[in-house]
């Protein structure tokens, strides 16, 4: 009639197509090295200071100053488990989490004193 049957190609053809571990390897290690830079410039300099603030929070004890969360500035009165209690000001005492202390600074007198 008026089309001509169509004929697979020979082996030669099925050698490029078929594929295998190495061309797949090649392909893969583009996304392979990307996460890996990822991971060195990204990931793991934020885990490292995640677990720096995490302790500077923990070690927070009597006569601290610390600044919460919320940006009051107060001295650790005391420290009970997770708790602190802070004083603002004169006769001024409130508890507060410790997760919520975003930065300790040890000994430091406030600017006013």
């Amino acid at each position: 009639m008026f089309a001509s049957p169509a004929f697979a190609q020979s082996a030669g053809g099925t050698a490029a197509a078929g594929g295998g571990f190495m061309p797949l390897l090649i392909q893969m290690a583009p996304l392979i090295l990307i996460f890996g830079i990822f991971y060195l410039l990204l990931i793991r300099p934020q885990q490292q200071k995640m677990k720096q603030q995490r302790a500077l929070i923990d070690s927070a004890k009597k006569g601290d100053t610390v600044v919460t969360g919320g940006g009051l500035i107060g001295k650790v009165v005391k420290v009970d488990g997770d708790e602190v209690e802070l004083e603002l000001g004169p006769n001024v005492k409130v508890r507060a989490l410790k997760v919520t202390l975003s930065d300790v600074r040890s000994g430091a007198k406030p600017a006013n004193d």
